[in-house]
Order: C-alpha cells, then structure tokens, then sequence
C-alpha cells in the first residue's frame, strides 16, 4: 500500500497513509494525524507480496502473484519435482516482480492527489479522454461535473491551513458518496474538483446534485464552526454531436462561474 502525502497550506506535502487506487478513497486523514503507516511486506515473505499486489488492484500482477504463490505451497508440502520449484522461485523471480510492483506504484503516484488520492489533473485528462473515447464508441451521453469550494480562503484564514486541507478532504468524501465508483473523480488543483459520469436512465443531473448536497450536509452535522458547500456546473458530451474533454470542461467551468455570480454572498 503507497504513502500518501498530505498537503499542508493546500498544497506543501507532509506524509500520512491513504488507500491504492483513486478514485475511491474513504476517511482519509491529512497531516498532523497520530496514525502511523503500515508496515510493506518484507522482501522474502510471499503473503505479504500477494497481499500488496491485491492492493493494488492490478489484475495481471495479482495473477502473477498467485501462481507464484501455488509454487510456494507446493515446496512446503513436499511436491516430487522440488528442484524444478526451487528455480521458479529464485530470489530473481521476486526481484523481478517487485521491479513491477514498484514501478505500478510510481505510474500511481503520478496520477494521484497527494492530499484526496482522488485523480489529480494529469490522472484526470487521461482517465477521462479514454471515458469520452468509450462514450461515443457506444453512443452513451456523459455529463462533466465541475466544483469549486466555496470559501475555501476563508476557512484558512480563520482556522488555518491545515484545516482547509480537511475541508478539501471532506469534498473529496461527499463526491465519493454521491457518484458511483465507475465515476472519474479528480481534484484538479486548489480547491477545484471535477468528475465525469456516465448518464444512466435511471437518474439525471439533478438527482447527482441532490445526493451530493445531502451528502455535505452530512458532513456540516459533524463539522459546524463553518458550512461546506460547493458551486457546480454540469456539461454534457453528446455521442452524435461530440468535443473534446478540453471544450467541455470550459463549458462546464463556464457554467460553475454563472452558478457563482447568482450567489453574490460567496
């Protein structure tokens, strides 16, 4: 499982332990938290290289893993052919799939937020492209959702830096729990987030951003000195009339804007 930087002052790194995969990470906990990171698995113990792999949710590597596994059991139960085991798990074969293992870990890390383990901007562009390019092969409508927190400099200035970075870390909770796990979640720097849905006919835009407003105010229950909220907007890909990710997402920041200006408070 890979450390996860913290961001301090939104946006200076400090390390703390968060889960593999984006988009979907929960109770996530940003610097100067008492937890301390697991421990990885030493360089010789087979469970905890299967265990790693699974972590990380890679398919392939986790297969790997597993038939190695098999050969292991196998030498502990005292198969016949013990010597032709014995080559197949040479220290080189382990070498070899910790070379995979870290370098999966560093593609990862490139395309992770350090503070939210959602997508960052570069996760983001080239999960998303792939999602559109899949979109119009199928002829499927996406909507692309873009978020700005509302006061987020207020929050800092009246709290401190550090709370602003959970603030940040709460958005990233109430997106998870408003959108499915097949969504693209990102934080594309600062205090805006962005998240491509597949339409299904089962719900629209509206019943998205009314699950997404309950969920922070769940979350308003917990944390009450201030009230989290979020300006949105929402632009839709069409499959017969398609744009790039970089258009829609203009349209989308354009609407944001227009949601802000009707809310001269903020």
């Amino acid at each position: 499982m890979p450390a996860r930087s913290s961001e301090g002052e939104n946006g200076h790194q400090t390390r703390s332990l968060g889960r593999h995969r984006p988009p979907i990470v929960l109770n996530r906990e940003p610097i100067g938290t008492d937890r301390q990171p697991e421990k990885g698995p030493s360089g010789g113990d087979l469970e905890g290289l299967l265990s790693c792999a699974l972590l990380a949710g890679d398919k392939e590597l986790g297969s790997v893993v597993r038939e190695v596994d098999e050969i292991a059991k196998a030498l502990r139960s005292g198969a016949s052919d013990a010597q032709a085991l014995r080559v197949a798990v040479h220290p080189a074969v382990w070498s070899a799939v910790r070379h995979v293992i870290v370098e999966r870990e560093l593609r990862y890390l490139a395309l992770t937020d350090d503070l939210t383990c959602l997508y960052n901007r570069r996760g983001f562009f080239a999960a998303a492209t792939q999602q559109l390019k899949l979109a119009q092969r199928n002829k499927q409508g996406v909507s692309l959702f873009f978020c700005d927190v509302d006061n987020l400099k207020k929050i800092n200035d009246a709290y401190g830096h550090r709370e602003g970075d959970l603030a940040l870390v709460r958005v990233a909770d109430a997106l998870e729990g408003a959108f499915r796990d097949s969504d693209t979640l990102a934080r594309l720097g600062g205090d805006e987030f962005a998240v491509l849905a597949l339409e299904a006919s089962s719900q629209d835009n509206g019943a998205i951003l009314r699950r997404l407003e309950t969920s922070l105010k769940k979350s308003n229950a917990i944390e009450s000195r201030y009230d989290l909220s979020l300006s949105v907007g929402v632009a839709r890909f069409d499959p017969q009339h398609s744009v790039s990710l970089g258009q829609l997402m203009e349209r989308a920041d354009q609407a944001m804007y227009e949601q802000k200006r009707k809310r001269p408070e903020l």
